[in-house]
């Protein structure tokens, strides 16, 4: 497994991304724009408001010359994290009825 997701396993890919964004001074409209999507669904990801999808994560894995595969396995392991996280609260409101 690569460094980039043992770092950042469990943390919302967008936050991932805009770190790397910052840190090779990329803006989001025109990296937006170079892969081909909306300045808004970019920012949204990485604001954490929307999952990163696969194949916007393979635009976007290509461009910043990430490994294949790399962002959509921590949205995986977000939504692993999220899930793991309701479970206790579902079992709760199941057993109070």
């Amino acid at each position: 497994m690569n460094a980039l997701i043992e770092k950042y396993k469990g943390i919302h890919p967008g936050i991932v991304l805009e770190r790397l964004l910052n840190k090779k001074a990329i803006s989001q409209r025109p990296f937006a724009l170079s892969i081909g999507e909306h300045p808004q669904t970019i920012n949204a990801i990485t604001k954490g408001r929307r999952k990163l999808n696969i194949a916007l994560a393979l635009k976007i894995e290509e461009k910043l010359s990430l490994e294949e595969g790399s962002l959509a396995l921590l949205q995986t392991y977000f939504d692993i994290k999220e899930q793991k996280m309701t479970l206790p609260l579902i079992h709760v409101l199941n057993n109070c009825t």
